[in-house]
């Protein structure tokens, strides 16, 4: 068997005395794995960094088994990120992120963002507020869809500034304000409509970290036993945000 595809490397490892098993976020073929012959070599110490975008070839008899992959390089921004706290906390974040989905799950949608951010995570202007949208996207793909488009309550779609702790839905200024040192603060960046280029504000970037912090740890990580990976709270750190 063989495909082709591209990857945004988020994990290696040693395997033997001088292979390297590669962890990728692929376009097409999600998250998968894959074994290096050689790749601890001198030759592509430089390529086998995490935050590099690679060109994989994969091979394997059968479907089910790990396979090879033949590895060319195609954006090499590790070395760039590597004189960054931020960037290296956040390219380990993305990847604890990515490990939430099932191995091999298709998601093109994700690959592109998570590209995208990685090209960001040296700027501490944009860089948490993009790793606080692909929490939300994590949490959708997953299932868990956070909807940000109306109240809950009257149906309404503007002044939406809480979310319901319990059900994941907005609530707006007016039917929430008996509620709301109950309900979780919702900053206007977080909803679909927003624009991308929109600019939230620390305090903004702040409260998006709490909302999806609460439902990435009751509603995902909680499932399989585990807390908020470390690297979340590594992350918030080195940007400034403290542990959410």
């Amino acid at each position: 068997m063989e495909w082709r595809d591209e990857g945004l490397i988020i994990g290696v490892r040693r395997h033997g005395e001088g292979s390297a098993i590669v962890e990728a976020m692929t376009r097409a073929h999600g998250r998968h794995l894959g074994l290096v012959r050689g790749g601890r070599s001198a030759r592509l110490a430089a390529t086998l960094q995490a935050g590099n975008t690679v060109g994989l070839v994969w091979r394997a008899r059968l479907d089910e088994h790990l396979g090879a992959y033949a590895v060319e390089p195609l954006t090499l921004r590790a070395g760039r990120l590597m004189g960054s706290a931020l960037a290296l906390a956040g390219i380990a974040y993305l990847a604890a992120l990515m490990r939430a989905l099932p191995e091999r799950d298709p998601h093109e949608a994700l690959y592109e963002a998570a590209s995208l951010i990685a090209d960001a995570l040296d700027e501490a202007t944009l860089a948490p507020a993009l790793i606080a949208r692909f929490e939300a996207r994590i949490l959708a793909e997953c299932g868990f869809r956070l909807d940000l488009s109306r109240c809950a309550l009257t149906g309404a779609t503007d002044r939406l500034v809480y979310v319901s702790p319990k059900s994941g839905r907005a609530v707006s200024a007016e039917a929430g304000a008996p509620w709301r040192d109950r309900l979780l603060p919702l900053p206007p960046f977080l909803r679909e409509d927003a624009p991308l280029e929109a600019q939230p504000s620390s305090d903004e970037v702040a409260d998006a970290f709490r909302l999806t912090g609460f439902f990435l740890a009751r509603d995902l990580f909680a499932l399989g036993g585990q807390p908020l990976p470390d690297s979340r709270a590594a992350f918030l750190k080195a940007a400034g945000q403290g542990a959410r």
